[in-house]
């Protein structure tokens, strides 16, 4: 839950009179050293979750409204792109493969062939071309299965159209390349910082009178003010936390520096995602290694590799991968995204037609297939539509909960006329010395491995350490000053 509240019990509401502010403050005053020896942690995450809240939430408002904008992007593809992915018509026998590649050449003599996806029911067959001008990017001529007759072309981006490439670049980087992707792995990096600190900080404040209603639902009987708004900040973060922790899990995968650990943390493990085999060995019958040179593939044997795959048991939708030489196999790839998701693959020998080795997915380690279900969720589209609607409502709700943080941070700035304020003061500074050491030796090293692990956490808190500890000083040594007597 992303917050600007400070968590100072009792503090009386904006715009309190004189009397209550003096009561309030002697009451204070009176029990502050007990309280803080009893408070513990709370303090602390308080503060944390206070400036985390400040810097990070701009991070997070924009993660999603750009995941928003993504989580509907099929249906944006079949709005703008509707001539290109589908056909009007569906049914009856398909024109051969090979055929529909033979069209899309036609249509595209330039580049390398590089990747095949039969069409079925109202979909298209898309066929890549790649140019070195491109880059990682190909074009892409769509077919009609029906009729072998060619419907447009694109420049894609692993099978992505424009647009999703588009706001997919927006999400992951605001379309600024590697100096923009600090940007999402900064919100992947604190999501589950403030989620975790909210839901601490919400069940303490509810220490005596915790109840299911009380924790998620709103104080709809609280007054109009800062506890008022608290109340829905708290409970919707309580709500969204679960889906959340998912997103920021599932962010840090495929960020630059976090995901870069965990990719080492797979290979460490025998967990990263296998692939098949598609070097032809000079024992294979009929594979180009043992000719005495390599030669280019002939498109019309994709009829024969396909057929190959399927007689193997790879149904569904699939991508054909197109070697760049008769010395590597085919390979033939699952790439259904629904639950269940299916990513059987299979290397075929192109000249007998026959499956050189195979990785099915229910053979995948454990967090390969974990990691890839994650993936799918956070694209929305493990679980269709479905799916893309509990995406849509956590950004708005996490659009909401970090406005009502803003709005509290407004709403507990003081009022009295002698002590006006733009905004809210934060939480108070030291709380960590009410910390048994060893706690505060615990915490540190905790803190220094997971900042490790995940850069984008520990630099930023390592900044802020640095400020908030010059600023403390500056305000010591000015309080210092004043209090000594003019010679």
């Amino acid at each position: 839950m992303t917050t600007v509240d400070s968590e100072e019990p009792a503090l009386p509401e904006p715009g309190a009179g004189a009397e209550a502010t003096a009561t309030t403050t002697a009451v204070t005053r009176a029990t502050a050293a007990p309280a803080r020896k009893a408070e513990g942690l709370g303090p602390l995450l308080a503060r944390l979750h206070f400036y985390a809240g400040i810097l990070v939430a701009p991070f997070l408002l924009v993660a999603a409204v750009t995941g928003l904008l993504y989580t509907f992007t099929p249906q944006l593809d079949s709005l703008v792109y509707g001539q290109e992915l589908h056909v009007a018509h569906t049914g009856g026998s398909a024109v051969p493969l090979s055929g529909q590649v033979a069209a899309a050449r036609a249509e595209h003599p330039a580049g390398t062939l590089t990747a095949v996806r039969p069409g079925s029911g109202d979909d298209t067959t898309q066929v890549d071309f790649a140019l070195p001008e491109l880059g990682e990017k190909t074009h892409t001529v769509y077919v009609d299965p029906y009729t072998g007759k060619t419907r447009g072309q694109l420049t894609t981006w692993y099978a992505e159209t424009p647009l999703t490439t588009w706001l997919d670049a927006l999400h992951r980087n605001l379309n600024l390349g590697t100096a923009g992707r600090y940007y999402s792995e900064t919100a992947a990096s604190w999501l589950w910082v403030l989620v975790l600190g909210g839901l601490f900080l919400w069940w303490r404040r509810r220490h005596g009178k915790r109840t299911a209603r009380r924790l998620l639902l709103p104080d709809r009987a609280a007054k109009q003010g800062v506890r008022r708004t608290r109340s829905w900040h708290a409970a919707t973060g309580v709500w969204l936390a679960v889906g959340l922790l998912g997103l920021s899990a599932t962010g840090l995968t495929w960020s630059r520096y976090a995901g870069a650990n965990f990719g080492e943390a797979l290979d460490a493990l025998h967990s990263h995602t296998p692939s098949v085999a598609a070097t032809l060995t000079s024992g294979t019958e009929g594979s180009g290694a043992a000719k005495s040179a390599a030669k280019s593939v002939d498109p019309a044997a994709i009829d024969g590799v396909l057929k190959a795959a399927r007689a193997d048991g790879v149904g569904g939708p699939v991508e054909i991968a197109v070697p760049a030489d008769d010395s590597s196999a085919w390979t033939v790839t699952q790439t259904r995204n629904l639950w269940p998701v299916g990513r059987d693959s299979v290397a075929v020998d192109a000249a007998t037609e026959r499956v050189t080795d195979k990785v099915a997915f229910a053979d995948w380690p454990v967090m390969a297939k974990l990691t890839r279900w994650g993936i799918n969720a956070h694209m929305g589209t493990l679980f269709g539509l479905v799916n893309q609607i509990l995406l849509a409502a956590l950004a708005l709700g996490l659009i909401c909960v970090i406005l009502w943080g803003y709005r509290m941070w407004w709403q507990r700035r003081p009022t009295r006329a002698d002590r006006r304020a733009p905004l809210g003061a934060p939480p108070a500074r030291g709380a960590w010395r009410s910390l048994p050491s060893w706690a505060v030796a615990v915490g540190i090293v905790v803190v220094a491995a997971v900042g490790w692990v995940i850069p984008l956490f520990g630099i930023p808190l390592a900044g802020f350490l640095v400020v908030d500890l010059a600023l403390g000083a500056l305000r010591s040594r000015r309080m210092a000053g004043s209090a000594t007597p003019a010679g």
